[in-house]
């Protein structure tokens, strides 16, 4: 490539440079900048700048990643459709290699520790699944409705997930749920998310009401209600998926029938557990699908079936993976969520505080460097994880309105610029992208406010630290320079 047409070149990326997102990242620079100076300043002290502050090293962590963008801006957009597997075979490599670290951090051995260096592998492992996940989906003949191509695509989002639980990093590995944002775009069956919204419900209503009676009756609530909800939402399937209206009627009207007149057999004669009850009707219900699918050969038939099943052994495994699987911690902040324990004092202390922090900001907050409950350090990681309990206290909820609108705005931005891409690559990435920033703001604010688990993931931008702010960057400017590359002629 002669000298001019380089220069053209980057004269058209910088014209083609969507510099709104740019601009939002910035600002989302500085105000995370002011969040970590809030979080970590103690009264009396005049070296905000300082490296010997937290504040001081977030200016670092801050230039460096601009400059990381800009390195970024200025390479040839090709390199990342060339070099994607081989810089998630590097990823992968580096993450199954930090299972065995010998530095232990709070009980994670996520952490390479590189003299006065820290970096997290999994905060960098996110762009280089990302990329994967693009070069995959776009090679010709690609069909995500093919079980043999979704599962590979699934392979390459489970590979680096199953890396991370082994570094005790449960919550990092979660964040990997969020390419799921990208496989419905690119055509994911709608019956797959419905799965995984049932499964959530399932476990929620099913492990928050385990051990309450109904009325008069030695029958679980919680139980009751899920395999309840395990016919009512097979029976909507065969709504949507054979189109069998009469059907569903029918199979309705005996589940809420029978479940009905033994409730009340319980209740008053002779009391027992429905669940039994329950689990029988659900086994014919099973039993009737797959009739019906061998049949008719009709193969919708036996998915629902393969659903109901599914549903079941998911829920009775529940209570198994919450007891047994997750590590005290987790339980503990799980059964605090829903309500199950109330530990202000240990394991909902977290929360419990940045609540009373984000609360005591009011409508316009206490002002830059003013907030007490942050000062005070009552509130544990909170220039981390933490970190949006000082954008409450200091900038009050009009404050953490404009932040938020700030995020939502990216998230839609990444969207838009998704779908203006002449590639599926490019489309692919920016998805995964979107769904990587949503995921993160929503559980980060969420569990900040008490919605979501605590599980310990960054907001970006702003929590503290170099993994965090260098991943984000990256992941975002591969983007940018994918889209700046739309209008090129290649030569």
């Amino acid at each position: 490539m002669s000298p001019s047409t380089r220069k053209d070149d980057q004269q058209g990326i910088l014209q083609s440079l969507d510099w709104w997102t740019i601009g939002i990242y910035i600002a989302l620079l500085v105000l995370g900048w002011m969040s970590v100076c809030g979080a970590s300043y103690t009264y009396g002290d005049t070296e905000i700048f300082s490296l010997s502050t937290r504040s001081g090293m977030q200016i670092i962590w801050i230039g460096t990643s601009i400059v990381l963008g800009f390195i970024i801006l200025m390479m040839d957009d090709r390199f990342f459709d060339t070099f994607s597997y081989v810089i998630y075979g590097a990823l992968l490599l580096l993450l199954f290699l930090t299972i065995f670290n010998p530095h232990e951090i709070k009980g994670s051995r996520s952490w390479l520790v590189l003299g006065p260096l820290r970096l997290q592998p999994a905060e960098f492992a996110k762009f280089a699944t990302a990329l994967a996940e693009a070069k995959l989906m776009s090679t010709y003949g690609f069909d995500i409705h093919r079980w043999k191509d979704f599962g590979s695509a699934a392979l390459i989002v489970l590979l680096p997930m199953i890396c991370i639980v082994g570094q005790r990093e449960t919550g990092s590995a979660l964040v990997y749920l969020s390419f799921a944002l990208m496989f419905y775009r690119e055509g994911m069956p709608g019956s797959v998310l419905f799965t995984a919204v049932a499964m959530v419900i399932y476990f929620v209503v099913g492990i928050k009401y385990e051990n309450v009676m109904l009325w008069d009756t030695p029958t679980s609530v919680g139980k009751f209600v899920v395999l309840l909800l395990v016919q009512i939402f097979t029976s909507g399937m065969i709504w949507s998926y054979v189109k069998d209206k009469r059907m569903t009627r029918i199979i309705l009207t005996y589940s809420f029938g029978i479940t009905l007149g033994f409730l009340l057999f319980s209740e008053f004669v002779i009391p027992f557990d429905i669940v039994w009850v329950q689990l029988i009707m659900c086994a014919g219900l099973i039993g009737f699908l797959i009739y019906q699918g061998l049949s008719t050969r009709f193969i919708n038939y036996l998915y629902i079936g393969l659903f109901a099943v599914g549903s079941i052994m998911f829920f009775y495994s529940a209570d198994f993976v919450l007891n047994d699987v997750l590590e005290p911690h987790q339980r503990v902040r799980i059964n605090v969520l829903l309500g199950l324990d109330d530990d202000p004092a240990g394991a909902g202390y977290n929360v419990h505080q940045s609540e009373i922090a984000i609360g005591s900001g009011g409508l316009r907050g206490k002002g830059f460097l003013n907030g007490t409950q942050t000062k005070l350090k009552f509130v544990p990681e909170q220039d981390t994880d933490f970190i949006f309990c000082t954008v409450g206290e200091e900038e009050g909820f009009l404050g953490s309105a404009a932040v938020l609108l700030l995020f939502l705005a990216l998230i839609l931005r990444l969207m838009y610029m998704s779908e203006r891409q002449p590639f599926k690559f490019g489309r692919v990435y920016g998805y995964c992208v979107a769904g990587v920033f949503l995921f993160h703001v929503f559980i980060n604010v969420g569990m900040v406010l008490g919605l979501t688990p605590v599980i310990g993931i960054p907001l970006p931008f702003f929590s503290y630290g170099g993994s965090s702010l260098w991943g984000f960057t990256i992941l975002l400017f591969i983007f940018l320079r994918i889209d700046a590359g739309r209008n090129l002629i290649r030569q």
